[in-house]
């Protein structure tokens, strides 16, 4: 959806608190033919033309474009995430139930990463935590976040959390 046009009745961002919420973003249905790849397609495509702004279930919401290099096939990846903060650093997570996403095991094996923000691309480094690391920040991450701390309350795994830092514009 670009720009111009509506997204009358499309919940803000800040009105979803519960992850169960039918109208948040990662509750809504797409073609089961095209999949959610097609899906991101369109977002990454409106991202672009439009500076970093899309309309539909990400209206109103902070979203960056993470591209990575595929663990096994060293292809290039573009995911539409929404980027949480611990002060001045970003971090990502994912509310995939039955594993982690992809996205993760890519950075795993290949930390360089590329971050669209807005209208500007970045070098970036992506840090999978993992062990006491991943402890404190898990955390503070669900004291503070309680959409990722009704998500945890709902999986057996703990949830999936990378830290990003900026390098540079591209």
């Amino acid at each position: 959806m670009s720009e111009t046009e509506s997204t009358v009745g499309q919940p803000d961002q800040a009105d979803i608190t519960d992850y169960n919420d039918p109208n948040a973003p990662w509750n809504q249905a797409w073609d089961q033919d095209g999949g959610i790849a097609n899906w991101n397609d369109d977002v990454i495509k409106e991202f672009r033309e439009n500076s970093g702004r899309v309309g539909g279930a990400y209206a109103g919401g902070d979203l960056i474009l993470l591209t990575t290099t595929g663990a096994k096939s060293g292809k290039r990846h573009t995911t539409p995430l929404g980027p949480l903060y611990r002060d001045n650093i970003m971090y990502v997570s994912s509310f995939i139930e039955d594993k982690y996403p992809a996205w993760w095991y890519n950075i795993k094996a290949n930390p360089q990463v590329t971050i669209e923000l807005g209208d500007k691309t970045h070098r970036a480094i992506g840090k999978v935590l993992e062990a006491a690391e991943y402890d404190e920040f898990a955390a503070w991450v669900l004291a503070e976040n309680p959409l990722l701390a009704d998500f945890q309350s709902k999986v057996d795994r703990p949830i999936p959390l990378v830290v990003l830092t900026l390098l540079g514009e591209s």
